[in-house]
């Protein structure tokens, strides 16, 4: 590989160091390619951050395989070759019957960048999607676009701000806008392509898809088959940059309201005897945060033992109680269970869609008026934004508070995609509130998916006889993520808690209270409890916030006790400090890359 162009600059792979250890994994280090105004960052097989004199143009640009039930089919770089114009990256794609033989070139052209994507298919595979993505940061909502269709007919069109339920374009043969100055070409050949709004998943991103999602999913792809497309990016400087940001400050102030309550969900890793997979008793969760959030699996037979499991655990917490796909004789049949239990609220969604059903939502309703219960009901989603964003419209009128879950991995897994998702979480619950005008409640945000929320085969939990493999996240594939037990991960959490407490917002949870995918594993704390302590003292006490935080820099705080206790996150991949401020006086704080601390003022 030729060094001359293709180069390992110093800030780029410190930063990466520096993220390897904080989330404590070891991952490829990028390799940084540039020819005359164009540069990019090659991150595994993906073309990430591609900037022309200095400012980004496109987020992300990658070839992507997706199965039938929608799971991304692993990418496995094998080579890479460079010169003065060309970057070329061969990838293996196996998994899931998957085995695809793919090529990614860049090339340099003066002020235009064409990259091209080539896919052999080596076995018969059954594909949800298979093609080129381009992801368009999400700073771009608002700009005027112009979308160009396969039939050569163009319209004025916009990113948009509010985020969109359902596709802001089809039929997409090139798109053109302007973003800070720099005027954005896209031409895209080999497919038709449209674009989705990912920031109902979190993903800071719009992102152009090829293949309309309004043709016959899945598909069988037969060997033999070769794949090819390709877009050609086309840059101009038409003004100068917006300003830089001033100096990193964050200023706190009385919103005006408590902070929302805070939660855990009930552990679902294996309970053999009354023992959890890792030996030790199912011993509660020594009272972390206000509650603790159970999903009942009423659609199996082990929503009993779930319930029985998660009233030891909770340790005299409340519950909130979310059952999940039960006929209206097993939702009687579970209300009768948790009618003489401390709950605080109760909400049913159907296994399929994932949503509070009219039916079902009038049989809660009854269910609890029947048994004098006073526990909220909550409707909504157990699922993404997403689903509460597109059925918001035929759910029942009087849901009088909605719910959804958040996690950061819906579509890819690298560390950028989960520190960019905090932002994105703000945006969705604002929305959120905004589309409702219910009080809300967020969670559990999970750093990977509990489920599968747009399988096309039958899942493993509707299979479950016991607990002997545990239930729900422990039963889904690529449900646990090794970073759970990284130092990084408190800092995220604090982070995240800063960005979901917005007006409206009445309870949020993380996590679960114990195993692989919670604070603790074993005997082993993991950091992310300090976070959830930390969340817990501050809990319902008056809320500090700022709405001026500088980029990855994130703060939520409370009076206690007629002190200022505030809770300060840096997810950058370098130090920072910060000028806090907040009643009773203010503090230069230092914070370590991806670290995050407590600071008592006053």
């Amino acid at each position: 590989m030729s060094e001359q162009h293709t180069t390992h600059e110093h800030p780029t792979m410190r930063a990466h160091e520096i993220g390897d250890s904080a989330w404590g994994e070891t991952t490829t280090p990028p390799v940084v390619w540039s020819n005359g105004p164009w540069r990019l960052e090659l991150r595994d097989d993906e073309l990430a951050d591609i900037t022309f004199d200095g400012r980004l143009a496109v987020r992300s640009i990658r070839g992507v395989a997706r199965d039938r039930d929608w799971g991304t089919i692993p990418p496995e770089v094998t080579a890479v070759t460079a010169d003065a114009d060309r970057l070329v990256v061969e990838v293996s794609l196996v998994g899931s019957d998957a085995d695809l033989r793919a090529r990614l070139v860049v090339e340099a052209d003066g002020d235009a960048l064409d990259v091209s994507w080539r896919c052999v298919v080596e076995a018969p595979f059954v594909r949800s999607r298979l093609g080129l993505v381009v992801l368009h940061p999400p700073a771009v909502a608002g700009d005027a676009l112009t979308v160009t269709h396969s039939g050569g007919a163009s319209e004025s069109s916009v990113y948009p701000l509010e985020i969109s339920p359902h596709q802001p374009a089809f039929d997409i043969a090139a798109l053109d806008s302007v973003h800070d100055g720099l005027a954005t070409s896209l031409e895209f050949s080999g497919d038709v392509f449209e674009m989705e709004d990912q920031r109902n998943w979190t993903d800071a991103s719009f992102k152009t898809y090829s293949t309309p999602l309004s043709l016959p999913l899945p598909v069988r792809v037969e060997a033999g088959s070769v794949v090819t497309q390709g877009i050609r990016i086309a840059c101009a400087v038409v003004a100068d940059p917006a300003a830089v940001p001033a100096a990193d400050r964050i200023d706190l102030a009385p919103a005006g309201r408590p902070v929302p309550s805070i939660g855990v969900s009930a552990s679902t890793g294996a309970v053999v005897d009354g023992l959890a997979a890792d030996g030790l008793a199912v011993d509660g969760t020594d009272g972390v945060g206000d509650f603790l959030l159970v999903e009942l699996p009423a659609h199996t037979v082990v929503w009993r033992a779930v319930l029985d499991r998660a009233v030891v655990e909770a340790h005299g917490l409340p519950l909130d109680v979310r059952i999940v796909g039960p006929t209206l004789d097993t939702l009687d049949e579970v209300l009768d269970a948790i009618a003489a239990l401390d709950v605080l609220r109760v909400a049913a969604f159907s296994a399929d869609s994932h949503v509070s059903e009219p039916p079902l939502w009038g049989a809660l309703i009854a269910g609890l008026a029947a048994r004098g219960m006073s526990a909220t009901p909550v409707g909504g989603t157990r699922s993404h934004f997403t689903e509460l964003n597109r059925t918001l419209g035929r759910l029942p009128a009087d849901i009088g508070a909605h719910a959804f879950s958040i996690t950061p991995q819906m579509h890819a897994t690298g560390r950028e995609q989960i520190v960019e998702s905090v932002a994105m979480q703000r945006l969705v619950a604002e929305q959120a509130v905004r589309m409702t005008r219910t009080p809300v409640h967020i969670g559990p945000v999970t750093l990977r998916s509990r489920f599968n929320a747009v399988a096309t085969t039958r899942t493993a939990d509707s299979l479950l006889v016991d607990l002997s493999d545990g239930y729900g996240a422990a039963v889904t594939p690529e449900a646990t993520d090794a970073r759970q037990s990284s130092p990084a991960l408190l800092a995220w959490t604090v982070a995240s808690a800063a960005a979901l407490a917005v007006a409206g917002v009445e309870s949020i949870s993380w996590f679960e209270a114990s195993g692989p995918r919670g604070l603790r594993d074993g005997a082993a704390e993991f950091p992310v409890a300090t976070a959830l302590s930390w969340l817990a003292e501050i809990a319902g006490a008056p809320l500090l916030e700022t709405t001026d935080a500088a980029d990855g820099l994130w703060a939520i705080g409370a009076t206690v006790d007629g002190a200022s206790v505030v809770l300060v996150a840096n997810l950058r991949a370098e130090p920072a400090t910060v000028e806090l401020t907040a009643p009773g006086g203010a503090q230069r704080v230092l914070l370590e890359p991806f670290s995050a601390r407590r600071i008592r003022i006053g």
